[in-house]
């Protein structure tokens, strides 16, 4: 009997499918236990055998879960919403519902063809409206709220912020709020609604307000810092501009203390938790005033934000980020054209670009600050390297501690003085400001330390500065200039923000005839007539919009009362294991952190943070395949004649490639300019070169995993991914390494079939020898999975396979408690194998065998037996026999009495369960 693997796949995977093997209820009886993927973004381009890599990890944990008697949670959905769709209906006239469908479609498929055992009917699309409903709900509900720092938490607008305005005005905020004009409790309520609106708009945790963004005009929408890449859009090379739009953001700087905690609650890795704490960049200082003297006003003031006051007398100079609109208003005639022209170069700049530039790049603004304590006029720089949204855009440079300042400072022939503003040597350039300030005092005679108070103390009785806590992270720009995303429902009368009613939800994308931009940087639904007319806002929420929340809506996914039901999520709770790529390492786990804090403070989830555990999954790279084409004519040489010819090396498709020899009548036909090539070949074979690179369509090394399970078998591509090597490691695809893997599936099934006699399995009490093979694997799979070392688990599958092959063991009670072992890994051998033997149940439902250690006890030991220190033979004995016992017996073997052949034995040496000795 022939191990016919699609014939099995397809049966198992139609007869899961009819049963509903996987569908999951809300028992919460049962322990539960959450396992997730970070949900695709289903493109058009499918998937290639990198994509599965997660999910087949977290497959295999899942129903690890199950058989161990946990009800598992572990659904798959799309994050369907986003920009390469808009783009495809602007190119192709298909709406992007269509398109989107279209690329569903082919992934459930592929998905399908793997065996994954996700429960589909909790299956969630984030275009979806019964889904972008409660998106929208949600976001209602960061647009009524706002952060109590005295409670440290969201609270309803109307609850709690306009009764205490009704009250005592803004007196509640005195001291604490600098930017919000003073207001009595009479003020407010004379005042009209919109300036109500624009004072709650200060307070809201999802708020408007305009802001520099990067614009992109031929895509006609904003885009993020990482999608813009030289200047350019990631997405087509498009020139991107820095412009002041309209945006909405979400005021995610309030929960910045609270994400920091937050890490030490959850089980990331340490590089993982050291990304997000530096991108929340936590930091303790003072904002400090200073006058500006300059040719256009002398009532300016410049406010920069430093974590060194101390450091007051040695700034040299200060530089001011190129987007603050302070730089109009202070530069001087003489320098109005350098300083715009460089401001015109900045904008084209990413923020990634110019944080990561080492030129040194300024322009001088003709302006000069005054230092408050000696009076000092300090020029005034716009460079580059300074970020409008840190801090106040502005930075106080001592270059004496700095080397960023220090270069600058050198770069435009600045005078460098000391700490205390004294000429400075230049000796110690390069040192840190730590470490010069650390061997110094100040100008009190003061440690450090206690220079910090002093000045500090100086600034407030002065009014020119106070004490301040800062974050680099800035508060989540949360609008986007384009049509395929959610709509923001909110409606503008008279300049004030209006959320729609709840009962109006989902406010639904309008059908358009084409999704160009609107005019003025407005998005695609500003030239919706119906839209415009109901003055409803016209950006549309990003893409994080959707993800930040999804694993909520698996829970509960089809109430259509709320997002979910607190009963249900209190039962699942937080997501014990969550996988994904770095990519997400900051945006979509910050945004998914924040959303989840909120929906706690609210009342309407029981926990803060989203996911227990998270682990990154590494890349499957490409293994890249090389022709060489001899220079101007279409004849390939063979790589190894290519020293003996002038060529040029290309990318070949790794499909055609078996292992290194180039199909050439494949290649023939893959490339018309290909029909008629010519071929010099080495014995009569054409043979490629390799690279591993990252798997691209680009470079022509992607594989289709619906090709390698038609090939091979779903069981077959399952384990080889995990065989590839670690989970959190990148490593190589190598189609030609997987035939190993699927030789041990071949050998598995010779244990209980034989290509002609049929079944051979026995029903038969397993030996000593068996059950230690058995429980050795039992022991060693469950305890790799729980440590999620996936590979090391087919190795000892592999293992045991040859061990029971050696022992000639087709017993039943050894290879049944195996297939459900197995069933993670390789579900649909393993069921194939559980129903040969009579189980009328699914494996799927089995419990998991339970490991005792008492088989591996060793109750023998084979020793070496030496002659004068020489070992001649092995001879085993059980570990309870006596020293005469074994004399008797080593002196007796025909072996050892070879060896002595009639000599006088002078000494028996035996060392309990290590050796023994003959001297003669």
């Amino acid at each position: 009997m022939e191990y016919n693997f699609n014939a099995i796949e397809k049966k198992w995977q139609q007869k899961w499918n009819e049963t509903h093997a996987y569908q999951v209820k809300n028992d919460f009886s049962k322990p539960k236990y959450y396992v997730l993927d970070m949900f695709p973004y289903p493109s058009g381009a499918g998937l290639h055998v990198g994509h599965p890599l997660g999910y087949i990890s977290t497959d295999i944990f899942a129903r690890y879960k199950r058989l161990k008697g946990f009800n598992v949670l572990h659904p798959m959905g799309y994050d369907a919403f986003g920009l390469p769709a808009e783009q495809y209906a602007i190119e192709h006239g298909i709406h992007p519902a269509i398109s989107t469908e279209q690329n569903i479609q082919n992934f459930r498929k592929q998905l399908d063809n793997i065996g994954f055992s996700f429960d589909w009917s909790r299956e969630v699309r984030t275009s979806d409206p019964s889904y972008y409903k409660w998106t929208q709900w949600i976001f209602l509900q960061l647009f009524k709220s706002w952060y109590n720092k005295d409670t440290n938490k969201a609270e309803y607008i109307d609850q709690t912020l306009i009764p205490a305005f009704e009250k005592e005005g803004s007196k509640i905020f005195d001291g604490r709020r600098a930017e919000i004009a003073p207001f009595t409790a009479e003020e407010w309520k004379n005042y009209s609604p919109k300036e109500k609106n624009d004072i709650l708009m200060q307070f809201r945790l999802a708020f408007c307000d305009y802001g520099i963004v990067n614009w992109c005009e031929a895509l006609g929408t904003v885009l993020a810092n990482d999608e813009v890449i030289n200047g350019v859009s990631e997405r087509g090379g498009y020139p991107v501009e820095k412009k002041k739009l309209r945006q909405w953001y979400l005021r995610i700087t309030e929960y910045a203390d609270r994400l920091l905690e937050g890490l030490q609650t959850v089980d990331f890795s340490d590089a993982m938790k050291e990304m997000q704490s530096n991108w929340i960049g936590r930091s303790q200082g003072a904002e400090i005033d200073f006058k500006i003297k300059s040719e256009q006003t002398s009532d300016e003031i410049l406010t920069v934000y430093t974590t060194r006051p101390d450091t007051i007398f040695g700034v040299d100079f200060m530089v001011v980020a190129p987007e603050l609109e302070l730089i109009d208003k202070i530069k001087s005639a003489e320098q109005t054209k350098a300083v715009d022209e460089y401001i015109a170069y900045v904008k084209s700049r990413s923020e990634r670009e110019r944080q990561a530039e080492k030129k040194v790049t300024g322009c001088f603004t003709g302006a000069y600050a005054i230092n408050p304590f000696n009076g000092k006029e300090i020029p005034i720089y716009t460079a580059e390297y300074v970020l409008a949204g840190y801090g106040t855009g502005a930075v106080m440079a001592v270059p004496c501690g700095d080397e960023r300042d220090y270069k600058f400072a050198k770069q435009f022939d600045l005078p460098v003085t000391n700490i205390l503003g004294d000429k400075f040597d230049g000796e110690n350039a390069n040192a840190t400001k730590d470490a010069i300030l650390e061997n110094s005092d100040f100008v009190t005679g003061k440690p450090m330390k206690e220079a910090t108070e002093l000045i500090l103390g100086e600034l407030e009785k002065r009014g020119i500065g106070k004490r301040k806590v800062n974050f680099r992270m800035r508060d989540a720009a949360f609008s986007r200039q384009r049509f395929w995303g959610e709509p923001i429902p909110i409606k503008w009368i008279d300049g004030v923000a209006i959320p729609l009613d709840e009962s109006q939800l989902p406010l639904v994308l309008p059908e358009v005839e084409h999704y160009n931009p609107g005019p003025e940087g407005q998005g695609p639904l500003a030239n919706v007539k119906e839209w415009t007319d109901e003055y409803l806002e016209t950006n549309t929420m990003p893409g994080y919009a959707g993800s930040s929340w999804y694993f909520l809506r698996y829970m509960d996914p089809h109430n259509d009362q709320t997002f979910c039901d607190r009963q249900v999520s209190d039962y699942w709770n937080q997501v014990d294991i969550y996988l994904g790529g770095t990519e997400h390492a900051v945006g979509h786990l910050l945004y998914s952190r924040l959303w989840t804090k909120i929906l706690f403070d609210l009342g309407y989830i029981g926990f803060q943070e989203p996911y227990k555990r998270l682990v990154n999954q590494g890349m499957i790279q490409g293994s890249s395949r090389f022709v060489y084409r001899q220079r101007g004519t279409n004849v390939f040489v063979s790589a190894g004649l290519i020293n003996d010819y002038e060529t040029d090396r290309i990318h070949v498709n790794v499909n055609i490639v078996d292992g290194f020899e180039l199909d050439i009548e494949a290649f023939k036909k893959w490339k018309p300019e290909f029909e008629d090539a010519e071929f010099i070949l080495e014995n009569g074979k054409y043979i490629t070169t390799s690279e591993v690179e990252k798997m691209s369509k680009r470079y022509f090394n992607t594989v289709d995993p619906t090709d390698i399970a038609q090939k091979y078998g779903a069981d077959t591509f399952r384990m080889y991914e995990m065989f590839l090597g670690p989970i959190e490691q990148s490593k190589p695809w190598e189609t030609k390494g997987i035939e190993g893997v699927h030789r041990f599936l071949k050998k598995l099934w010779r244990l209980i079939f034989d290509e002609e006699k049929g079944a051979i399995w026995k029903d038969e009490p397993a030996t000593e020898a068996e059950l230690k093979t058995l429980h050795k694997t039992i022991k060693k799979v469950g305890d790799d999975i729980e440590r999620f070392s996936l590979n090391t688990v087919v190795s000892a599958f592999m293992v045991a396979v040859n061990e029971l092959t050696d022992l000639k063991c087709h017993k039943r009670s050894v290879i049944e408690p195996l297939m459900i072992l197995l069933t993670p890994y390789a579900p649909h051998i393993a069921e194939e194998i559980w129903h040969a033997f009579g189980n009328e149940t699914s494996v799927l439902d089995a419990t998991f065998p339970t490991f005792e250690e008492k088989y591996l006890k060793e109750s023998s030991k084979n020793y070496p037996v030496s002659i004068n220190g020489k070992m001649r033979a092995n001879i085993e004995f059980a570990l309870d026999a006596d020293k005469t016992f074994i004399e008797e017996t080593v002196l007796a073997n025909e072996t050892i009495a070879k060896w002595i052949d009639g000599k006088p034995v002078m000494k028996f040496i035996f060392v309990p369960g290590k050796m023994i000795n003959v001297v003669i």
